[in-house]
């Protein structure tokens, strides 16, 4: 009796956490805040070139969510160092600019938004090869170079009053 009841414990605690990480897993994939971004090399004066990841349903649903991922990751974390590429910072540094200018950055990032109108290269072909990871039966992991104009997307940001200037001091 005691091997039993021990037995069905184990069993249930091995659920327990196995649908527990099922469900952090499924949190990290949809995070906002879950920007995997490499500087791809130096891009022409005012851009940055990178290779952004993503996480989608498919392949095509994972570019997108990619190109959305440059954008927002210059946006509001900055863009590591590389090689022969130094750290950009990031465009908007007020604490919480996200929720507090939600209204414009739904708009600004809605399917088909005009984030997009601020990417200029990018590998739209369906990735194959280590750029496109199956990591559940449903889920993929793609990797894309986009090349993104950061002095123009700090400007719209600076005229819509979200960023501050850099010329307005301390």
């Amino acid at each position: 009796m005691k091997s039993k009841v021990f037995f069905l414990t184990i069993v249930a605690v091995l659920i327990f956490f196995g649908c527990a990480s099922r469900r952090e897993r499924q949190i990290l994939y949809s995070s906002s805040y879950n920007y995997e971004i490499q500087p791809a090399g130096v891009g022409q004066d005012g851009t940055k070139a990178l290779k952004v990841w993503g996480y989608g349903r498919s392949p095509e649903d994972a570019v997108k969510t990619a190109k959305r991922n440059a954008i927002a990751a210059s946006i509001f974390q900055g863009i590591p160092a590389g090689p022969g590429v130094g750290r950009t910072p990031a465009i908007v540094t007020e604490h919480n600019a996200d929720v507090k200018h939600a209204e414009y950055f739904d708009e600004f990032f809605k399917v088909g938004g005009r984030y997009l109108s601020f990417i200029t290269l990018s590998t739209d072909g369906p990735p194959s090869g280590r750029d496109r990871v199956r990591i559940e039966r449903n889920y993929y992991k793609v990797g894309v170079y986009v090349q993104i104009m950061h002095d123009n997307l700090r400007r719209e940001l600076e005229n819509a009053g979200i960023a501050r200037r850099l010329d307005h001091g301390f």
